[in-house]
């Protein structure tokens, strides 16, 4: 169903800020994220003169239409919820939770492995973020590192891993976005822009720094590292117990190889279904960047996870790891685990869809930075406030990314041309930053799906760790536009040192001024220096 929006100003704010601010409050995200879409439908239906009782059909209506539209992605989610309910029925996750302990032997290892496997998945983030959790749970529960700080390496390396990768589904998000007749092209532009993408740059230069350093955790994230370090893993196991997957016989015949060999295949299928969905063997000789492009991710995906399932069944039923009647049981149980985060998601892309469909939410904050007239100094470090504001409120980088791009890229070059590419990094970063942090974000959400923790409680103890980088970044943005007019290889040169001095530093003092962690909770292992 299309819907005619309307300009609701200031009112067009209202169903963001309430679902976000409802979600920190009351810890319920599904309550928080219906009435969010209910204030923002209830507004469009007055405003559109159907009436008070038209806001109702009107949720329903954009709902059914949100889910329709992303309904590869809903198939995917329960396929791979399907394939780690078989690996671990097979014991596949078993087996290599045992082989990795005997390989990762300390915390610090285990934590690096989480990090440099998120960077590796770098083609799509949804994809990022279930794979690392499915393969990196079972070790992280073993060495007591947290369900929460594994969903922040998981969210760290997901988006903020893409939007610097040339070839992934973000970098072709970008590049249709990027306005034609600049003088360079969406790709050149693209890479250009990566050395100065500082929340990207920052962000895996501080999950590196923590996964380091004995006693770097601050704020909420290192009281719950603290309890899972003391061996309180009370709400990981009350996660547990309400999931479908813990009501699983898990099979004692389990090897490693029927972990890897699964998550193999579904890596390789779906790079290959993107090339074919992309037309990379059309005949039409499309590039492999073309392909990837142009390909529907949401489709290649879930023809991927289709390919991994037969995998599975072919590696799992022969060898007599379970009977034919069990495998699809577990297939079962597996759709179900995933039934929370899919309603999460489908609420997510509707309340999205209420501000970008129904209120123009987007436009009016890009209406009022066009009406500023800003000092061109200050041009990146605000396209990168407000990105992030956007993102943040909607949920979505690659909305903001379509809204604010070409208004970027058209101010600039009125005003202060050697800023484009600058701003255009700004852009990228604030996007990113907003929707790292959003409790409405689908990567915020798949995050702590993958690792296995409640979503809000992974929201909060992160915010910190976000703020700190997003802090940073805004007075790199501040340096970057002053240093501009010398050059953006100078610009560069400058704006990035003072920045990683900048985190350094404040990843040295946070910890001491914030975390709650006494020395008298820590492991004794931990506390001797042997992690």
């Amino acid at each position: 169903m299309e819907f005619a929006a309307i300009e609701a100003g200031l009112l067009s704010v209202i169903p963001p800020l309430m679902a976000i601010s409802l979600a920190l409050i009351t810890k319920e995200v599904i309550f928080s994220l219906l009435l969010g879409i209910m204030s923002g439908t209830l507004i469009y239906s007055v405003a559109s003169g159907t009436g008070v009782l038209g806001a109702f059909h009107i949720t329903v209506d954009l709902m059914i239409a949100k889910v329709g539209d992303n309904a590869s992605m809903i198939i995917f989610l329960a396929m791979l919820g399907a394939l780690v309910a078989l690996v671990t029925r097979a014991g596949g996750s078993r087996a290599y939770g045992a082989w990795a302990a005997g390989r990762l032997k300390t915390r610090r290892s285990v934590s690096l492995a989480a990090c440099f496997l998120g960077i590796l998945i770098f083609i799509d983030d949804y994809f990022n973020c279930l794979t690392v959790g499915t393969v990196m749970r079972p070790v992280t529960d073993r060495h007591k590192i947290s369900r929460e700080k594994l969903a922040y390496i998981i969210d760290a390396t997901a988006a903020p891993v893409c939007i610097i990768a040339p070839i992934s589904s973000w970098a072709a998000s970008v590049i249709s976005y990027y306005p034609t007749g600049q003088g360079v092209s969406g790709m050149q532009a693209f890479v250009g822009s990566i050395p100065m993408n500082l929340y990207a740059v920052l962000t895996l230069f501080m999950i590196i720094w923590m996964s380091l350093r004995r006693d770097s955790d601050f704020g909420p994230m290192a009281e719950v590292q603290r309890r899972a370090e003391a061996g309180d893993a009370g709400v990981a196991e009350k996660y547990d117990a309400d999931n479908e997957l813990a009501r699983i016989h898990v099979s004692d015949k389990g090897r490693v190889l029927d972990l890897i060999v699964p998550v193999a295949f579904l890596v390789v299928f779906s790079i290959l279904a993107m090339l074919f969905y992309g037309g990379f063997w059309s005949g039409e000789g499309k590039s492999l960047f073309d392909a990837f492009g142009d390909t529907d991710a949401g489709s290649a995906l879930s023809l991927g996870g289709f390919a991994s399932l037969f995998t599975a069944f072919i590696l799992f039923v022969p060898r007599r790891l379970m009977k034919f009647t069990e495998f699809f049981a577990a297939i079962t149980s597996g759709v179900k685990s995933m039934v929370q985060a899919m309603l999460i998601l489908a609420l997510a892309w509707t309340i999205s869809g209420v501000c970008r469909d129904l209120l123009s939410t987007g436009p009016y904050v890009a209406g009022l930075v066009e009406q500023s007239h800003l000092p061109v100094v200050f041009i990146p470090v605000v396209m990168f406030v407000i990105a992030a504001g956007l993102s943040f409120a909607t949920g979505t980088s690659w909305g903001t990314f379509g809204i604010l791009i070409p208004i970027t890229i058209s101010v600039c070059d009125l005003v202060a041309p050697w800023l484009s590419i600058t701003s255009l990094s700004a852009v990228l970063a604030g996007s990113v930053f907003g929707d790292h942090c959003s409790p409405i974000s689908d990567t915020t959400i798949l995050s702590s799906t993958g690792a296995g923790c409640r979503h809000i409680d992974h929201v909060s103890t992160q915010i910190p760790y976000v703020l700190t980088v997003a802090v940073v970044c805004c007075i790199g943005y501040f340096i970057a536009g002053v240093t501009a007019p010398l050059g953006y290889i100078v610009s560069v040169a400058v704006t990035l040192p003072v920045s990683f001095g900048l985190l350094i530093v404040l990843l040295l003092l946070l910890p001491k001024a914030l975390s709650k962690r006494s020395r008298g909770g820590q492991d004794p292992a931990y506390a001797a220096g042997r992690i």
